[in-house]
C-alpha cells in the first residue's frame, strides 16, 4: 500500500508506505494521540516544579514518559490493524513526538542533566525540517510523511531521556541507567539527522517532480 499526498491543484505524488484509510477523527489510535499531547504540559510541570522550590517529582515524570512511548507505539500498530489510519491521526503523531522531545530538551538542559550542546544539535534538526515546510508550502505540500528511520530515532530519544533522568538520582540504578541512556542519545541524535537529510533528499525529488510536471504542461 501507499499513501499518496495530494498537491493542490495538481498531480498526486507517492510518499510512503500506508494510505488513508478513514476520514473519522475519534478513533483509538488518535484518541492515543490526543492523551499524549494532553501528557506534555503536566510532563514539563513536573519535571521543572524542583527548579522554582516545589518538591522532586522525577518519578511521576517518568511514568509520563513511559506511557507516552507506550501509546506511541499502540497508536500506530493499532491503526494499521483495525484500518483506522487517517490524516488527522498523521498530523498528531509526529506532533506528539516533536513536543515530547522539545519538552525533554527544554526541562532536562534547564534542570543542568542534559548538556546544552546535545540540545542545540537536536534543536538545530528542527529548525532545519521547518525550514523546508514553507518551501513544501510553497509546490502546494503540506509536511511530508514520518519516515521509519525517523521514528527510530524519536523511539531511542525516549528510551535516552526517561534513562537520563533516572541517572540523575542516587540509587544503585543511577550509574547503569546514565551509561546506557547516553548509548541511545548518540543512536538517537544520528538516526534523527540522517532522517533529516532522507527527508529534505524527498522534498527536493518532489519539488523537481513538480517543476518538471509544470514545464511539461506549458
Amino acid at each position: 500500500m501507499c499513501i499518496v499526498i495530494a498537491r493542490t491543484g495538481g498531480p498526486r505524488v507517492e510518499v510512503q508506505e500506508t494510505r488513508v484509510q478513514t476520514d473519522r477523527v475519534l478513533t483509538i489510535p488518535n484518541l492515543l494521540s490526543m492523551g499524549r499531547l494532553v501528557g506534555v504540559p503536566l510532563f514539563l510541570w513536573l519535571i521543572l516544579w524542583p527548579v522554582f522550590g516545589g518538591p522532586n517529582n522525577d518519578g511521576w515524570a517518568l511514568l509520563i514518559l513511559a506511557l507516552s512511548g507506550v501509546s506511541d507505539y499502540l497508536d500506530g500498530k493499532l491503526a494499521r490493524r483495525w484500518g483506522q489510519i487517517s490524516r488527522v491521526g498523521q498530523l498528531l503523531d509526529p506532533l506528539a513526538d516533536r513536543l515530547y522531545v522539545l519538552s525533554t530538551l527544554v526541562g532536562l538542559t534547564w534542570r543542568e542533566i542534559l548538556p546544552w550542546w546535545v540540545t542545540a544539535i537536536l534543536l538545530a534538526r528542527e529548525a532545519f525540517i521547518t525550514a523546508l515546510l514553507p518551501i513544501l508550502n510553497r509546490y502546494g505540500y503540506g509536511p511530508l510523511q514520518v519516515s521509519f528511520l525517523g521514528k527510530a530515532a524519536t523511539f531511542n530519544l525516549m528510551y535516552a531521556f526517561p534513562l537520563l533522568l533516572l541517572g540523575s538520582g542516587d540509587t544503585w540504578i543511577a550509574r547503569p541507567a546514565e551509561v546506557v541512556s547516553w548509548a541511545f542519545i548518540w543512536w538517537g541524535t544520528t538516526l534523527y539527522w540522517w532522517a533529516a537529510i532522507l527527508y529534505a533528499v524527498q522534498a527536493r525529488q518532489i519539488i523537481r517532480a513538480s517543476s518538471a510536471g509544470s514545464a511539461s504542461t506549458v
